[in-house]
């Protein structure tokens, strides 16, 4: 038996431990419950989500790649795709500065300000909106509240349409694709899930460390706030069940229901509450512990001298090209081409003949380069097995944004998603983070209920957080009544 003494510190450390917990616990279940109506409920709609741009034949260039470049005096690019718009074609050619030209494909003469002509062409697209003003259009290179990491995409232009709902389009050119799209209503509720559920104004005062520090030691307190509870509703069950007992008997009232309902509640949502925080905790630590800096993105420069075969000479049907770039890797530089089916090629820019396995043995050379050792780079090109992945999975989510992609799987179970046509690394899934990403999806967003429906889902995780809440308050309005 527990002695009195022992009961009583029990008690007291529930007390300062839920009293410290008391405001974070306030800020995460209202941003909590506030989450599904920004990402399902009250999400904006767009007219189009998917941009499908028209096939070579088609689009009709009259001059070859290495004609403009000629003309242009151009030695060297990175990249380069056929793009039309304004009732026209043009080669949207990437520099070795890594800025976008757009040089018209019939004459070859430069459209001044294309990049940005483009970004705006494809926000009107996808919005469907050709009548609004453009308010303001900006060039951005990282994430801020408004689009966030999540979006994984940069870098963009930020469109903004000057029209009541506020609408923001975010664009990136060089593949032709929407990053996300906000209006006034998300806007405010991304501020307020940035600022009260992942506390940015903490990495705002001492950066991203710091603010991940903080938090966890926070979810430290509520883990030892909820297991001191569970332990002194076992420790004075018995007291408490006697109480309650003689006030029946008695006919009082129960003038301690506030502390009763507090125990009950707690007791129920404990479980809740408990995977909350230690997904939570989980997320936070692997944020720590992952602090090696990501390499940069893979690129190159293809000299002119390079290009020997026409990119209008492929050996291919214009009536099947959908999509044409550069890639260079293994002391050769290639046509990548994506056709109608979404199958990609390689051809070879000097003798026009196509690479065997091409897109497999470009993701194999990719997965090596995002590795950081020579000895990984080793295990890659000799073990690796190589996927295509043309549709989300539970382990590749639609939060990483880029399809299709090359799963590069090697020994450990550790699979690199690498987006070929954008020379990226999409995501990795190994080991530790893998746990966490299942961790946090199942546990903490609840994953777990996508069988019953999204909206099910949704309202079973505001259930779980109203719950916490409930309890929180109960709890420090028993404190208030103990003073």
């Amino acid at each position: 038996m527990a002695s009195a003494t022992v009961k009583s510190k029990f008690y007291k450390w529930h007390r300062v431990l839920g009293l410290i917990s008391l405001v974070p616990v306030i800020f995460w279940t209202l941003s909590g419950l506030s989450h599904p109506f920004m990402s399902n409920w009250f999400r904006p709609s767009i007219a189009q989500e998917v941009f499908k741009p028209l096939v070579q034949s088609r689009m009709k260039p009259t001059l070859s790649l290495q004609q403009v470049l000629d003309k242009n005096n151009v030695k060297a690019i990175r990249n380069f795709a056929l793009v039309n718009f304004k009732g026209n074609t043009f080669y949207q050619v990437l520099g070795q500065d890594s800025v976008y030209n757009y040089y018209s494909a019939n004459d070859g003469i430069l459209l001044r300000d294309g990049d940005r002509l483009y970004a705006t062409y494809l926000a009107r697209y996808f919005t469907q909106d050709s009548i609004s003003n453009i308010k303001k259009i900006d060039y951005q290179t990282t994430f801020d509240e408004q689009y966030q990491p999540i979006n994984h995409l940069l870098p963009v232009w930020k469109i903004s349409f000057d029209r009541p709902d506020g609408m923001d389009v975010y664009i990136e050119t060089g593949q032709s694709r929407m990053g996300t799209f906000n209006n006034n209503t998300r806007k405010a509720f991304l501020w307020a899930f940035e600022q009260f559920h992942t506390w940015q104004f903490l990495a705002d005062i001492g950066g991203d460390t710091f603010r991940n520090v903080i938090l966890l030691i926070i979810m430290v307190a509520m883990l030892l706030s909820l297991l001191s509870g569970i332990t002194v509703y076992g420790l004075f069950w018995k007291k408490f069940k006697s109480i309650r007992q003689n006030q029946k008997n008695k006919g009082a009232d129960d003038k301690r229901f506030v502390h009763r309902f507090h125990r009950q509640l707690g007791l129920i949502v404990s479980f809740v509450m408990f995977t909350f925080v230690i997904s939570g905790a989980f997320h936070l630590a692997v944020k720590l512990h992952n602090t090696e800096t990501p390499k940069a993105d893979y690129g190159t420069v293809i000299n002119r001298n390079e290009l020997g075969i026409s990119n209008l000479q492929i050996p291919l049907p214009d009536s099947l090209i959908a999509h044409a770039g550069l890639v260079s890797f293994a002391d050769s530089s290639y046509y990548q081409v994506t056709d109608t089916n979404k199958q990609i090629h390689y051809f070879n820019t000097l003798s026009g003949k196509e690479l065997n396995n091409g897109d497999e043995q470009y993701a194999r050379f990719l997965s090596a380069y995002y590795h950081n050792s020579k000895r990984a780079i080793q295990k890659v090109d000799n073990n690796a097995n190589v996927k295509p992945v043309k549709q989300f999975t539970e382990e590749y989510g639609f939060i990483n944004k880029r399809l299709p992609v090359q799963q590069v799987s090697y020994p450990g179970n550790e699979n690199w998603y690498i987006e070929t046509t954008s020379s990226k690394l999409a995501t990795k899934v190994a080991g530790i983070d893998r746990l966490e990403g299942f961790s946090f999806i199942f546990l903490h967003k609840y994953f777990g209920m996508t069988w019953a429906g999204k909206n099910i889902r949704d309202i079973v995780s505001m259930l779980a957080a109203l719950g916490v809440l409930v309890v929180s308050l109960f709890g420090f309005a028993s404190f208030i009544k103990n003073k």
